[in-house]
């Protein structure tokens, strides 16, 4: 049995069967609203200020609410709605402190420019201001994480500004628009009018098309390079553009390299892909990027982690960088030749006039050698299971094709490094905020936008305590996630850093006071299962995928393992500790 999202009417039906004006609550016109916008699904959790808009939902069978067992969840699932299926996430959250639960998962969704609507009550209009029971201000806690929010004065004003949402948080650079509505706007009684078709905004009009001047000036430094490479980032993903990726790379056969938040975009079993740049990135691609003499950053923000030290970055490139945001571009790394512009749409033009990069044939022999002398390795052993080997099974026995959702941390770069990625929207990770306690409620949004596919969530034992309570509504949904816990008894990124960093200080890491994950799934009600060897591995994680419901699996794995490669903060990213040393 899979997650079910009621087979739902069209918003056509929707919009006929409320064509006719009709006086009815804020709340029914904030769910109205939410349905015409094509909403699946709401995560949330209730509370004092949103009372009016629960009880809207009360007997509604069109509206589907998922109750989480914390705000943090609900937001978290939201954002893995958004990332597996490209549309807007949508969350719900009572005032004061259910609001500011909300405020991690906001930050990460901005970070990442994941497109979700996070809708808040608030005290009554008349009490805003007072220090009422359960009032913050959200809208000011929030401003600088979301690309927009409203504080509703007029609930006449709700059908407007819930359609302006969803418009400003799909399109250009996508983020979170958070809309704060006090008690007595979704009590008050108006007349609703749908809000439908474009949306025209004074002072939003993000730009799409690229100037063609610049556009062919990147064609021409094609045809000069000798050692040409590209940066494709989370752009080309969150625009749909992974398809005109693929044409331009064939036609112009530059190598290229994905960024975290970029993997799937690009096949990773094609033989120009060089693996992941950066931080814990593979040797070829942080070669390439230092030895390029024009490297093309296609959707990625140039974040410290690619980067390493910024003045020592792709020294003797060229760079080039296609955004759809203006204020990216150069705010890091110098730009020679910048492209404001959708991705998608900037390559559909590159690909119009690209051709092969014709001096780049030594270039291509050279990656190519990188890649057979330095691919990512691990030492194995047959007494105590590794998690790289654990990944390594768990991408063999879904051959690449599950949807994978990871928390933060050493078990996330080993998911990054080893998981074989070929389709977008596969991957869900917070990048830029780095947000433990991400991956498994993700995990459960993934499952809610794809019912029918393989959801895997894999996690440390630190993260995957700080939202182990949504464990319930994968049992109460029968919401079928396989969730694996790479468990090593220690904070393990962090002792890592302790040990290469601090001179093996290793200070307050230790988890091993943590509850036994087999039975805190039963205690949920979810199959638990745990592994300490090869075989055991393999068993369990068969069953679990031969489980129709959710599982979770704990790999207990060696405590001492590091990830590599690294580069350590302050040094260039071909200086690169290869784990050999």
């Amino acid at each position: 049995m899979s997650a079910q999202i009621p087979e739902a009417r069209s918003t056509d039906e929707l919009r006929e069967k409320w064509m006719k004006p009709e006086v009815i609550s804020g709340s029914d016109i904030l769910l109205r609203s939410l349905l015409l916008e094509g909403v699946e699904c709401v995560f949330g959790y209730p509370g004092g200020a949103v009372l009016y808009i629960y009880d809207a939902m009360y007997g509604f069978e069109d509206f589907k609410h998922v109750l989480t067992r914390h705000e943090q969840g609900a937001i978290h699932a939201a954002d893995g709605y958004a990332r597996a299926s490209g549309k807007v996430g949508v969350c719900i959250a009572t005032s004061g402190p259910g609001a500011t639960n909300l405020v991690t998962g906001i930050a990460t969704a901005f970070m990442d420019s994941v497109p979700l609507v996070v809708i808040t009550g608030n005290v009554i209009s008349s009490l805003i201001g007072s220090d009422a029971f359960q009032e913050a201000d959200i809208t000011g806690i929030t401003m600088p994480i979301t690309k927009h929010s409203y504080l509703v004065r007029d609930v006449e004003e709700l059908p407007r500004i819930i359609h302006e949402a969803f418009h400003i948080a799909n399109t250009g650079r996508k983020g979170p628009v958070l809309i704060d509505i006090p008690k007595d706007i979704s009590a008050a009684k108006t007349l609703f009018v749908p809000q439908t078709g474009p949306v025209a905004m004074r002072g939003y009009n993000p730009r799409v098309v690229p100037n063609k001047l610049q556009v062919d000036k990147l064609i021409q430094a094609i045809s000069e390079a000798e050692r040409p490479m590209i940066l494709a980032g989370g752009g080309v993903v969150y625009s749909g553009a992974h398809e005109a990726l693929y044409e331009f790379v064939t036609r112009s056969e530059i190598p290229i390299t994905t960024t975290l938040l970029g993997l799937g975009g690009f096949p990773s079993g094609h033989e120009l892909w060089t693996g992941m740049p950066g931080m814990h990135g593979t040797y070829t691609s942080n070669l390439a990027i230092q030895n390029a003499d024009l490297l093309i950053n296609i959707g990625a923000r140039f974040d410290d982690r690619v980067t390493g030290k910024l003045d020592e970055f792709a020294p003797l490139a060229k760079i080039v960088h296609i955004d759809i945001d203006p204020a990216e571009i150069g705010k890091n790394v110098p730009t020679d030749i910048p492209i404001v512009g959708d991705v998608k749409t900037v390559l559909e033009m590159v690909n119009q006039d690209v051709k092969r990069a014709d001096k780049a044939d030594v270039w291509r022999q050279q990656i190519q050698t990188w890649k057979a002398d330095k691919p990512y390795s691990y030492r194995d052993s047959d007494e105590v299971l590794k998690p790289q080997w654990v990944i390594e099974m768990l991408d063999e026995t879904t051959k690449g094709g599950a949807i994978v959702t990871t928390d933060v941390g050493q078990h996330q770069m080993w998911a990054a490094q080893y998981y074989k990625f070929n389709k977008p929207r596969s991957w869900v990770t917070s990048g830029g905020l780095g947000t433990m306690g991400f991956g498994f409620p993700s995990a459960i949004g993934a499952q809610m936008a794809h019912p029918d596919r393989l959801v895997i969530s894999i996690n440390g034992d630190g993260g995957m305590q700080m939202c182990s309570q949504e464990l319930a509504i994968c049992a109460i949904n029968n919401i079928p996630v396989k969730i694996v816990v790479i468990n090593n008894q220690v904070l393990g990124m962090v002792r890592q850093w302790q040990e290469l960093i601090y001179d093996n200080r290793f200070s307050h890491i230790d988890l091993a006071g943590s509850p036994d994950f087999v039975k805190l799934a039963e205690a949920y009600g979810v199959k638990g299962l745990r592994a300490r060897n090869k075989e055991e591995a393999r068993e369990a994680w068969q069953e679990a995928m031969n489980t129709l419901g959710p599982v979770l699996v704990e790999f207990v794995v060696s405590k001492d393992e590091n990830v590599y490669p690294m580069v350590t903060q302050g040094s260039a990213i071909d200086q690169m500790l290869m784990g050999d040393e």
